[in-house]
């Protein structure tokens, strides 16, 4: 095992060296406003000038590009990532190299391509959500709106899935499979989390969810996992009937971690209804408020 991570490590500290060098590699003197060098052994930057570029010592800068058992911050590492032109993707590379808790995520919904936006507008009827790891959802399609308005019309912030489905009162809350499905998906987010260790907001909506929610609670102190796969959602919504439905996720390539969640619905019946409720979006509103 002690050999194994000791390999691990020096693989890791040969990908930091490799692909910090690639990356000074490719950037010319005069790109970034020095003088150009006609005798140079090598393309791109030297390793004292990245490190004159990002406000730090030559010596850090080489220990840090040879992979060395240094203190290292974010505000170094952004400094570095300016520096060498990285973008958001090689960013959160060179975090990881490092061994440094990944940065904030960038702006996803901005991000989101117009390829991704398409697709959800051209399935219809068939309710969908862009979602992060955490549950949150980041981008729906007018039908999703319809199915979920308690996560899309949320504050922002609580426009989560998982905190919804643990912190809604019974009476409002339209799960009517919730107790069948906890379980599992608990276990699921937990495989989630176990992958995304490293990003506070996730620890903080785990740590949110234990105090709001004595259920939540319990599941989690349970310790189990499971993959993400398919599962059944089924919504009571009692003006418009039970609206049985499938979720699949399919992951987006543009941002690691974000995937895209389909409803499909599981007969006839469901999907007469959820048409109903789309016909009527109002039908999805509880008859008091607390």
């Amino acid at each position: 095992m002690m050999t194994e991570r000791t390999n691990g490590g020096r693989r890791r500290r040969d990908e930091l060296a490799a692909f910090l060098r690639s990356r000074r590699e490719r950037i010319a003197p005069e790109d970034v406003g020095l003088p150009p060098a006609p005798r140079r052994r090598t393309p791109g930057l030297r390793r004292e000038e990245v490190a004159q570029l990002a406000g730090v010592g030559v010596t850090w800068y080489t220990w840090l590009e040879q992979g060395r058992p240094i203190n290292v911050s974010t505000q170094v590492l952004d400094a570095v990532s300016r520096t060498l032109r990285l973008d958001t993707v090689e960013r959160e590379h060179l975090y990881r190299l490092s061994e440094v808790a990944a940065p904030p995520e960038p702006d996803v919904v901005s991000a989101l391509s117009e390829d991704v936006r398409a697709i959800m507008d051209r399935l219809g009827p068939l309710p969908a959500v862009v979602s992060n790891a955490r549950s949150d959802a980041l981008a729906w399609n007018d039908a999703y709106a319809t199915l979920a308005p308690w996560v899309t019309g949320a504050p922002e912030g609580e426009r989560n899935s998982m905190w919804q489905f643990f912190t809604l009162p019974p009476c409002c809350n339209p799960c009517s499979n919730l107790d069948e499905q906890v379980a599992e998906n608990v276990a699921m987010f937990r495989y989630r989390y176990v992958r995304n260790r490293d990003d506070p907001e996730f620890q903080r909506l785990v740590e949110r969810l234990v105090e709001a929610s004595p259920r939540f609670a319990e599941l989690w102190r349970n310790q189990d996992v499971a993959v993400p796969q398919p599962c059944q959602k089924d919504f009571l919504y009692p003006k418009a009937g039970l609206i049985a439905t499938r979720t699949t996720g399919f992951d987006v390539s543009a941002r690691p971690g974000t995937r895209l969640v389909v409803y499909t619905f599981v007969d006839d019946g469901s999907r007469a209804n959820f048409e109903r409720l789309l016909a009527d979006p109002t039908l999805a509103r509880p008859d008091h408020t607390h």
